[in-house]
């Protein structure tokens, strides 16, 4: 068998109509700019509201044809999923995350068959699946073990491209991890789609997430494989390692704050489709804020949407997106 390098095989960035799309930018908004995360729980049916994320649920896998049919006939084109484990178990090394029982490897064959034409992509992290509730596996003393984390990485990757994911995104910001993902995805490889989470910074703006995905670590922080906020550089030298590594995609997270960074990286790389994630932390303070009475949600989410486009964004991942959705279908958003 001929090894190919990485970064050279680009079948896996467009064999999907949806991914062609975002190979073409413009800085208009329609529902092919938009990615839809989605909180998705072992209890399969359940509909959970998230106390800090008003108008967000955790659903499970026997919600989610119910849920999403109607986004898909007004244009929905793409979800992000995040799995949420309340019964099974969490551990040192994340066993749940490629399990059988998982609810993400559950649900992808399902919306495969009920929408043939969305584009499936899960989150690649370890920090919902891992007892002590950081983004890899831990050294005795604490500390990252890099190579075991990204080994485990493309293991869980592998899982969720052979249960139908058409990308995987890994999130967990550890070196090496676009490199053990393609590794790992063997003959997948040309496929299944790999979006990194390219220049995730430590934010203030995660707060709400990690009380949806039951993720906040139970000891420490992540300041040391999370980006420096104050920082420009790591973050230019994280999509160039990602790049040399085979990725299909980059993204900043989060996303109002480091504007400057999509532009910065856009302008490196601007045959990459680019990816803004407009965080937990970003929704709730716009949600909140139109509620009481300080904004109007439309307007501020609009203008929100435009500077990430402006920017150089090309997908905005985003818990407003059914909201957008319905003001599509109204006019356009201007």
């Amino acid at each position: 068998m001929i090894k190919q390098e990485a970064r050279n095989i680009l079948q896996s960035g467009y064999f999907h109509p949806v991914l062609r799309k975002w190979h073409t930018s413009s800085t208009s908004i329609s529902a092919d700019n938009l990615m839809y995360p989605i909180f998705i729980t072992d209890a399969k049916d359940a509909v959970e509201p998230i106390k800090n994320m008003p108008g967000v649920y955790r659903y499970g896998v026997n919600q989610l044809k119910s849920i999403l049919s109607p986004l898909v006939k007004q244009g929905l084109k793409s979800v992000l999923l995040f799995g949420v484990i309340t019964d099974l178990e969490k551990d040192k090394t994340g066993s749940s995350a490629d399990s059988t029982a998982n609810p993400v490897v559950q649900a992808i064959p399902n919306l495969r068959k009920w929408f043939p034409d969305l584009v499936i992509a899960c989150d690649v992290c370890l920090c919902a699946y891992t007892d002590h509730g950081h983004c890899g596996i831990l050294y005795d003393d604490g500390s990252i073990n890099n190579m075991d984390s990204i080994r485990r990485i493309g293991e869980i990757a592998y899982s969720y491209g052979t249960a139908g994911a058409h990308i995987v995104a890994p999130s967990c910001m550890m070196d090496g991890m676009i490199a053990a993902i393609k590794s790992s995805l063997g003959y997948l490889v040309h496929s299944v789609s790999v979006l990194s989470y390219s220049a995730k910074f430590f934010s203030s703006f995660y707060g709400p997430f990690r009380e949806a995905a039951k993720s906040a670590p139970a000891f420490g922080d992540r300041k040391c494989y999370q980006l420096p906020g104050g920082s420009s550089g790591l973050a230019q030298r994280a999509a160039e390692r990602d790049v040399r590594e085979g990725a299909d995609m980059l993204m900043v997270k989060p996303g109002l704050a480091y504007l400057d960074i999509v532009k910065q990286i856009k302008s490196s790389h601007p045959e990459y489709p680019m990816f803004i994630y407009q965080v937990s932390g970003e929704y709730s303070m716009l949600y909140l804020a139109a509620e009481n009475g300080i904004m109007d949600l439309k307007a501020g989410v609009t203008e929100v949407l435009q500077s990430m486009r402006r920017a150089g964004a090309d997908v905005i991942i985003t818990y407003f997106t059914p909201k957008i959705l319905e003001w599509l279908a109204e006019g356009d958003l201007s």
